[in-house]
């Protein structure tokens, strides 16, 4: 992109005393004539670009200009790349990790070796996430509405939506925007969004409240569970919820408690442990959950059910 491309050539200038059109062509493969015309816009842009012809000419900016190489840290430099890399694991790409690489002319140091921090933001969705993401942005950028089929709990709908931010937390995407259907802000989840594509109407941006994404706001509880697991759960009651989650009991048992937001989202998290878990209250769930499992216990034993 032009804007990636000015950075990085204002990258190189500063980093450097005095350079060539012919390498700065070479180094962002382009022509001298595309770089004499980024020169002309950092000049416009007020940034005071001086250009000499002969033998020992080239490109610079004027010393009064030059800022302090050392403006960054070591350790903020690798904090800068593992953040654009983690970019990068989304979409399969290395555009982010090359600019970080344009940005740092002169700090290889920083690029290569003494990377201690890996972030890795793919998931199982990856083939059909990176190119939701990219439509997304590209329809921010143009102050585009977006129109996808959204599935939630009460069912499928078709929505229309001005896009503001693309948000990664609780290890998934989101995209938070005007939704017309609701006439308000929405948030919704990527991987939930099916056939989606930028509609054909511009939008005026609207003054945008940040999205409260605090875990009390998302997440707010309102059943109140305890539960008896075996002790050999252990290990997913600390990666979950933490070693405060639960008391061990003189039988070696664990007595969890915890607040719980989605009923549904409940009994299917407590099954996945079988018989290793026994609720306790809510009452009403544990009932419920009883005649669940009456019910799947009853369609196993159907010997008679006919083959697919």
């Amino acid at each position: 992109m032009k804007i990636d491309r000015q950075i990085g050539i204002l990258s190189v200038l500063l980093q450097k005393e005095t350079v060539t059109a012919p390498y700065l062509a070479e180094k962002f493969e382009v022509s001298r004539r595309t770089i004499n015309r980024d020169i002309e816009d950092l000049c416009k842009a007020g940034i005071p670009v001086a250009t000499k012809q002969g033998v020992n000419g080239g490109i610079s900016i004027l010393e009064g200009y030059k800022l302090d190489k050392t403006l960054f840290t070591q350790g903020e430099m690798q904090d800068i790349l593992a953040g654009l890399r983690s970019l990068d694991s989304v979409n399969g790409t290395n555009r982010y990790g090359q600019l970080m690489e344009k940005l740092s002319v002169g700090s290889s140091d920083f690029m290569v070796g003494n990377q201690s921090v890996l972030i890795d933001l793919s998931s199982w969705h990856k083939g059909s996430l990176a190119p939701k993401i990219e439509l997304i942005r590209a329809a921010i950028g143009k102050c585009r509405k977006l129109e996808f089929l959204y599935y939630s709990p009460r069912g499928e709908s078709v929505r229309c939506i001005e896009p503001y931010y693309l948000i990664f937390r609780w290890s998934s995407w989101y995209v938070w925007g005007w939704c017309e259907k609701r006439g308000d802000f929405r948030l919704f989840k990527l991987n939930r969004m099916d056939r989606v594509k930028i509609a054909g109407q511009e939008f005026l941006k609207r003054q945008v409240p940040v999205p409260d994404l605090s875990d009390e706001r998302v997440f707010p509880g309102g059943i109140k569970v305890r539960a008896l697991f075996e002790q050999d759960c252990k290990w997913r009651l600390v990666e979950e919820f933490g070693t405060e989650s639960f008391r061990v009991q003189q039988d070696g048992r664990l007595l969890f408690q915890a607040d719980y937001t989605n009923k549904d989202n409940l009994i299917t998290w407590l099954l996945s442990f079988r018989e290793r878990v026994e609720l306790l209250e809510p009452e009403e769930l544990r009932e419920e959950i009883r005649v669940s499992i009456e019910r799947m216990k009853k369609r196993y034993e159907d010997e008679r059910r006919t083959e697919l």
